[in-house]
């Protein structure tokens, strides 16, 4: 038995077998001499490869599987798999230079792809990436290079290694999974915040731990105390299994908060939202006694569109109109009557989107760099498909739209000028929707929160993204290990940023929610009740959990708490 220290990400315990994320490739493309002799032979191996790209082309628009816009963006790849002028070239280009076709059909790939981006014209350098797309495909098979693919994880497993992709977290929703431990990452990291909403344990800096174990081992994860262990001895395994029918007997006692309003020992009501990332997840919601949704992360719907292709693939595109109209449906027809904040796209950062027509910009920090809103606004088009789905969906129930990382006004303005062109569009095509749906702001920088004054006026409401919020007014990277003990909810300076703006909110008379990992916390919910905030959104298991912590205490003693902590 081997025991490994880590830090708890996602409480809980679990038990499984291990398995063990490789570490990430790089495609890595050889250069070397041939004779001519071998250039038929090369030339056949490229054909072949380029056949079975075709194929799996083919079979993709025969599954059913796909929307339009998505078989549009196949059958375009399948001409250019066969364009003559490329092809042409390149077997010009391979039989001249007499390189390995390996090295010639990347240098092609590239030369091509320069050429649209450097064309200064927006259409053709979007192709560069579609060209990258298609042959990098061809490339794999020709390099024998085989991506890692999430779902060969089975059901029951721990999954162990170094980090795991944002991408990849859609997994956790679609496979049991057991639990995670990772060399990287630390609580407020988007793949804990993840796992917490399907109630996976977590464990973060536990070291180079897939040396230590293989595929197949007994593990247990401890996101309790956080730890890993390896290969428990009996005693240890019969300790693991109390411990979580423990933890069933006390999730199965929370049932009974479910039907009732969450409120203190002396009746003063809050509103329990519940975090989502998936259409599904509103169901969990729901049985866990959500009053709504207070945050939709609509870049998985994205993530989960694109990972139903290859990783090297731009099939998804960025995600139908139609196809987000009926995620964003779904959701609000489930809630009823309850309001649904969905948050735009907020990729860029550590949330990267694959196979979209949102840039793949290379950034020494992406976390200040091109993400969220400011990605929306870069990129008009996929900001005005989103909005044109969640404007028709907005017809079938209480629909509240947000933008993220907001720090001017101008940003606000321009997004909503963007939004009421949506409404004359639709108008125009007579399309029903409902004209008056709020649109309100993250509040998680520094500058929205000193700035909540300013902003107020243009925003029907506030939600406090404290996640981000401490990250940024900290200046401390939430993922890195080195510097996660000075990330600090509780510092002073992020409490007064958080009350500062609660303080703006009431002076402006708007709404305001907190959903970040703070309010499903109790010890953090606590000094937010008592700093005033009676809207809380959290993963859905922590509702119940909030719910009954909020229970034993008067609103009075809150107060006092909280005034010790913020003053």
């Amino acid at each position: 038995m081997n025991v490994i220290l880590g830090i708890s990400a996602a409480e809980g315990i679990g038990i499984g077998k291990a398995f063990v994320l490789p570490d990430e490739q790089e495609r890595k493309i050889p250069k070397r001499k041939i004779s001519a002799s071998e250039v038929e032979s090369g030339w056949r191996r490229l054909t072949e490869a380029c056949a079975r790209v075709q194929k799996e082309f083919s079979d993709s628009l025969s599954s059913g599987e796909t929307t339009k816009a998505q078989r549009e963006v196949i059958e375009t790849y399948q001409l250019m798999l066969s364009d003559p002028v490329f092809m042409t070239e390149l077997q010009d280009f391979f039989s001249k230079k007499l390189l390995n076709i390996e090295y010639c059909l990347n240098f092609k790939i590239r030369e091509y792809a320069d050429m649209l981006r450097n064309s200064h014209n927006e259409y053709l350098a979007e192709r560069a990436k579609d060209i990258e797309d298609v042959f990098n495909r061809v490339l794999d098979i020709l390099l024998d290079y085989h991506p890692f693919d999430i779902w060969l994880v089975p059901d029951g497993a721990v999954i162990v290694g170094r980090s795991m992709k944002t991408s990849d977290t859609v997994i956790l929703g679609k496979r049991k999974i057991a639990g995670l431990a990772l060399t990287e990452g630390s609580s407020a990291c988007h793949v804990a915040i993840l796992a917490k909403s399907y109630g996976i344990p977590v464990v973060v800096g536990i070291g180079d731990a897939s040396s230590l174990t293989q595929n197949g081992e007994t593990v247990v994860v401890d996101g309790n105390i956080g730890e890993l262990i390896i290969q428990p001895d009996s005693a240890t395994l019969t300790s693991a299994n109390a411990k979580i029918l423990s933890d069933q007997k006390y999730r199965s006692n929370l049932l009974k908060f479910k039907e009732l309003p969450a409120a203190t020992e002396d009746g003063v009501i809050f509103k329990l939202f519940a975090n989502i990332g998936t259409p599904e997840e509103a169901q969990i919601a729901l049985d866990n006694g959500a009053d709504g949704i207070g945050l939709f992360r609509t870049e998985f719907l994205f993530m989960n569109s694109s990972k139903k292709f290859s990783s090297s693939s731009s099939y998804a595109n960025s995600m139908s109109e139609d196809a987000q109209f009926e995620a964003y449906k779904k959701v609000l027809q489930l809630m009823g009557n309850r309001p649904v904040t969905i948050r735009t796209l907020d990729a860029g950062g550590d949330k990267v989107v694959d196979g979209t027509d949102l840039p793949a910009v290379s950034e020494k920090n992406p976390l200040m760099g091109l993400r969220a809103i400011r990605m929306s606004l870069y990129c008009p088009s996929v900001f005005r498909t989103q909005l044109r789905a969640l404007y028709r969906a907005s017809v079938y129930g209480n629909l509240r739209i947000m933008l993220p990382l907001i720090t001017d006004v101008s940003q606000v303005e321009t997004a909503l000028g963007i939004a009421k062109g949506i409404r004359i569009s639709l108008k125009e095509d007579n399309i029903p929707f409902n004209p008056d749906v709020p649109i309100g702001i993250m509040v998680e920088t520094a500058a929205a929160a000193i700035c909540a004054d300013c902003l107020a006026p243009y925003s029907k409401f506030f939600s406090l993204g404290t996640n981000d919020l401490t990250q940024y007014v900290l200046g401390v990277d939430r993922e890195n290990q080195a510097v996660n003990p000075l990330y600090n909810e509780f510092s002073l300076a992020v409490l007064r940023m958080i009350k500062n703006t609660i303080q703006n909110a009431e002076k402006f008379n708007i709404p305001l929610s907190v959903c970040g990992e703070m309010a499903g916390n109790r010890e953090s919910a606590v000094i937010l009740a008592g700093m005033g905030v009676r809207n809380l959104s959290m993963v859905p298991k922590q509702i119940p959990v909030i719910k009954e912590m909020l229970s034993h205490f008067s609103i009075k003693e809150l107060e006092n708490l909280s005034k010790r902590s913020v003053f």
